[in-house]
């Protein structure tokens, strides 16, 4: 049960940012937790994966700062985010399992469930967070940390 909740809290941060708990899951693979080799999944832990995911990361921490960016409830990024949820909680679930059992199968729905009461949520925390400060600067950052330690604090408990 412990794990669907990993799968659930790390589709969470992918609604807050898409790319970190992709880029953090990816790093923990490639020092093997969660052991993905010889899985449908081991490319997360190939040796540039978690570089490309890495940099990938940083461009959107960028961009979610620029005032150009569209909303996460837009088609190609709410996309993306459910994408990278179900990725993540098949990724926490798959160890150890021969092939995509009903718990893997758990693990997608639950991580499309965190990202999507991530994306919903964290827009309505960053809102209410943006409309206290006056600006939205010091909300994102916020949610960019949130995300952060968030994904890395899962991640490391798979240890």
């Amino acid at each position: 049960m412990l794990i669907l909740l990993a799968a659930f809290a790390l589709g969470i941060m992918a609604g807050l940012r898409a790319m970190t708990p992709l880029a953090v899951l990816s790093w923990g693979a490639a020092m093997g937790a969660p052991p993905l080799a010889g899985t449908s999944l081991a490319f997360l832990g190939f040796t540039y994966t978690p570089w490309i995911l890495t940099a990938l990361a940083l461009a959107e921490l960028v961009a979610d700062q620029l005032p150009n960016t569209p909303s996460r409830k837009v088609p190609v990024q709410f996309g993306t985010r459910l994408l990278v949820g179900a990725v993540c909680g098949a990724a926490v679930t798959l160890p150890g399992q021969t092939g995509w059992t009903v718990l893997v199968w758990a693990g997608v729905a639950a991580g499309l469930a965190g990202a999507l009461a991530g994306t919903f949520g964290g827009s309505s925390a960053r809102a209410r967070l943006a409309s206290r400060f006056n600006r939205d600067r010091p909300a994102a950052l916020i949610e960019d940390a949130v995300a952060i330690l968030g994904a890395i604090l899962i991640v490391g408990a798979l240890r």
